[in-house]
């Protein structure tokens, strides 16, 4: 006889790059979305939401990576043909929402969006294709107020979280100040953009990789730890050093620090404004107290192309072991800055725009790290879970659980097949805070059982005597009548959630 061949099974994997959820981590995330809404709308800014696919000839030339530019992305055509990507960031898509809703929106228009974003590049640690982002800008002010505001709301925010001074630092930069040193350094005119690109990003890395590091990818190139080499600037010895001189120029405080920019830039035009916008803002922090927490830092460039002004990071300071109980930090956790040409490449007319992004998930594992009640998973319980002893006599569990519901109480009808110890298991793999149980005995006597399954777990692991043991057991699972089931219910949750 001839056996029937098993189907083809499909292996169940992860594509790489990419991440499962579970509902701890959501929840986490969620009261952190939440907070960082406060904190936005506090400064006035309002809710817009653009797809996660744009037309790749909306993204343009500010592509993720200029070497790969139809890669740095996640690319695809529609049924007319026409190339769309997955949005790389949350900016570009909001240039081309204003763009095209221009003569509707106030200005300057003030926005915030929170969505996932998806990057086409090599993941590693920490690294992933798509994560999640929360950005505010302000579009139509040129002013660098606008630029200085948004530092702020960023330092607030933090502080919001629950992170506290001296536990983080706001570090601010200005594009314009860079362009004088590349100025300087030779690198000016045409056909070298590439070129800066590769700069900017080299002293990008100047936390991670030190000044060893960038002085290679300012040079020929780097090798990382897994042998993959990355092309330098092939800047000259000389060009080099004005640059890392530049990175260095950070002083004591924000004043010293804006002077020795002064004296990196020279007589360029450009670095020249770039620092009179610096001292602008750090007037502003100074006067609305903010010194200390936010500081002028040479060093933060940001990656992307599309920055022309001020640029800033939200970099945490504090220090966290590692899975191996090595101390480590968590550095930089969102940024931004101006980019006064994204809207304009639109509209052919120029459009000044701000603005700031936090990294969610980098954010959510800081707060964990660091221990914050907001993002504990301690208070995430489960439904109340209604067990099934008896199975003619579903219509009446269904009432109660609908009954639950009702009150507003969480609540869910076990479904499967087993017994009632493997539903109570069940129960505790759900993180009910308790079940309710009715078999023939309270059925005939017009009751329910309540068990307390957070109690119950304390009593489990307690070494009381026995006077104590009892007093928790006989707490931990009681009788009531059916017609008290809600307020029953409401007792016991209201142990464990105040």
């Amino acid at each position: 006889m001839t056996e029937t061949p098993k189907p083809a099974t499909v292996k169940a994997r992860l594509p790489r790059g990419f991440a499962d959820r579970g509902p701890a981590e959501i929840g986490a995330t969620n009261k952190m979305l939440e907070a960082i809404r406060a904190s936005y709308e506090l400064y006035g800014f309002e809710a817009v939401e653009t797809p996660f696919v744009e037309y790749t000839e909306a993204l343009g030339k500010f592509l993720p990576d200029l070497d790969r530019p139809n890669e740095g992305v996640f690319s695809f055509q529609d049924d007319d043909e026409q190339w769309v990507s997955l949005r790389y960031d949350l900016t570009a898509p909001l240039a081309r929402y204003v763009a095209e809703n221009f003569d509707k929106l106030p200005k300057p228009y003030r926005s915030y969006r929170m969505g996932w974003v998806f990057r086409n590049e090599k993941p590693g640690p920490g690294r992933f294709r798509q994560f999640m982002q929360f950005d505010a800008d302000t579009v139509g002010s040129a002013s660098v107020a606008a630029d200085a505001e948004i530092c702020m709301m960023a330092a607030d925010t933090l502080e919001a979280l629950g992170i506290g001074r001296g536990d983080f630092v706001i570090k601010v930069n200005n594009r314009k100040v860079l362009d004088g040193v590349l100025e300087a350094a030779g690198l000016q005119g045409e056909g070298r953009g590439a070129q800066k690109l590769i700069v900017l990003r080299a002293i990008d890395k100047l936390d991670r990789l030190g000044s060893d590091g960038v002085r290679l990818l300012l040079g020929t190139g780097r090798k990382d730890e897994s042998g993959d080499f990355t092309k330098g600037a092939d800047l000259a010895a000389s060009a080099i050093d004005r640059i890392l001189s530049f990175t260095a120029a950070r002083a004591g405080d924000n004043a010293a620090t804006l002077d020795n920019l002064a004296t990196a830039v020279g007589d360029s035009v450009i670095g020249q404004e770039g620092v009179a916008e610096l001292r602008e803002m750090a007037a502003l922090f100074a006067a609305s107290g903010y010194e200390g927490r936010i500081i002028v830092d040479p060093a933060v460039v940001r990656g992307l192309e599309y920055y022309t002004g001020p640029v800033y990071e939200a970099e945490l300071t504090f220090e966290v072991n590692d899975e191996n109980g090595r101390p480590m930090r968590f550095g930089s956790v969102g940024g931004g800055g101006r980019y006064d040409g994204l809207v304009a490449r639109f509209r052919g007319e120029p459009v000044p725009a701000t603005g700031f992004s936090i990294g969610v998930s980098r954010l959510v594992s800081a707060l964990r790290a660091m221990k914050s009640p907001l993002v504990s998973g301690s208070d995430l319980r489960g439904p109340v879970v209604v067990l099934v002893l008896d199975r003619d006599q579903m219509p009446a569990y269904q009432a109660m659980v609908s009954e639950l519901r009702r009150a507003g109480i969480r609540a869910e009808l076990y479904l499967g097949s087993a017994g009632m110890n493997a539903q109570l298991k069940y129960a505790d793999r759900r993180n009910a805070p308790c079940a309710v149980i009715q078999g023939s005995n309270e059925r005939d006597k017009g009751e329910v059982t309540i068990r307390d399954l957070v109690l119950g777990a304390e009593l489990a692991a307690s070494t009381k005597d026995r006077a104590d043991y009892l007093e928790l057991r006989q707490r931990a699972q009681f009788a009531v009548p059916s017609t008290t089931l809600v307020e029953a219910v409401r007792e016991v949750l209201s142990r464990h959630h105040g």
